[in-house]
């Protein structure tokens, strides 16, 4: 049924390769008005998942629709659906206008648009040059330039920042956001540049090995992810006893001497632990972030998996052991304004005592 709403559903989506799930029972529905980030690892089913949507794979079971429809089964997919896929391919022979001017005739659409969509992606100045002659960057604008022409309902973009500088990025991000929450149009995002992306959705899918691991509104995970303090004490076994013995149960020790506090604020450690005479040398407080809750949502994927966790990947502690004498002059120093909301904030102080 045909329901014209722009609205995404996938309904227990199953794909087989052989004796491979790529995946496996997934199914989410993106609403219009939105913007929905899809993200999982490498391998994890991204690619496949759009392409079935997109009617590019086959489904060995279960249902991928668009405006209550399979793709196949759209009159014309264009007017409805615009997409970026990876390796997008453009004749390297012919100008931005006249590669927009064929797929305009294709789909029923006038001329003219080929130069609104090339003004509205920040191309009108390079109309006329050959498209092999492009950057990445203006090859992704092109790319998306051609899935706008339509003025379809839906947008399913995959990887959309790939080869755009930063002015470009927030372009792109402001564009969506227009287009999905003023215009009331349907936008799936697929990107594994998560710190970049929790700035762009409203709503997340997380899957790894073919299987949803998340769906739902980000702030509603955020909220499930609580805050966390790392303490430096000297004496982590005994900052953990004075911790629990006041009631804070969210408290562990880590491998590098630290010991980690859910539930309790920073005024709170540092008075139980000076209350217990336990030497304090730094305290930092983490924030979830998408980045975060995405590896802790993921794990299982990366679990032996050669170059799994990333490098760098969980942060390292910015301090070891007691901080230089006499450094700094104060008992808590925040260092740094907050730049985002991935900022940790840093505490620092002579021994607690």
């Amino acid at each position: 049924m045909h329901d014209g709403s722009g609205r995404i559903v996938v309904q227990n989506l199953s794909k087989r390769f052989g004796e491979v799930n790529a995946v496996q029972n997934l199914s989410f529905t993106v609403e219009p008005g939105s913007v929905t980030g899809f993200l999982g690892p490498n391998g994890a089913g991204k690619t496949t998942t759009l392409r079935m949507l997109l009617g590019l794979v086959t489904p060995t079971s279960g249902t991928a629709t668009i405006n209550g429809r399979p793709h196949s089964q759209l009159g014309n997919p264009a007017r409805v659906v615009g997409s970026v896929l990876e390796n997008e391919g453009f004749h390297p022979g012919r100008t931005a206008r006249n590669h927009l001017r064929v797929y305009a005739a294709a789909i029923g659409v006038p001329d003219r648009r080929a130069d609104e969509v090339l003004g509205l992606v920040g191309l009108g100045s390079a109309a006329d040059r050959k498209a092999g002659g492009f950057s990445l960057g203006m090859r992704q604008r092109l790319a998306l330039a051609t899935a706008l022409l339509g003025d379809p309902q839906v947008l399913v973009l995959d990887e959309p920042t790939n080869g755009l500088d930063p002015e470009g990025i927030l372009w792109l991000r402001n564009f969506l956001r227009s287009y999905a929450r003023e215009q009331r149009r349907t936008v799936l995002v697929s990107s594994h540049l998560l710190n970049e992306v929790e700035q762009l959705i409203d709503q997340v899918v997380i899957i790894s090995q073919g299987v949803t691991r998340y769906y739902g509104p980000l702030e509603q995970l955020r909220k499930s992810q609580q805050s966390r303090v790392l303490v430096q004490p000297a004496d982590p076994s005994a900052l953990v006893k004075a911790l629990q013995d006041n009631g804070i149960s969210g408290v562990s020790p880590t491998p590098d001497g630290r010991v980690a506090v859910a539930g309790s604020s920073v005024q709170q450690i540092g008075d139980i632990a000076a209350k217990a005479g336990i030497a304090v040398y730094g305290m930092q407080e983490e924030h979830a972030d998408l980045e975060r809750m995405f590896f802790q949502l993921t794990q299982g994927q990366y679990a032996g998996a050669p170059g799994y966790p990333p490098p760098g990947y969980p942060p390292q502690p910015q301090f070891q052991g007691p901080p230089p004498t006499g450094f700094p002059p104060q008992q808590h120093y925040q260092q740094g304004p907050p730049s985002g909301p991935q900022q940790q904030q840093q505490y620092w102080g002579g021994p607690q005592q």
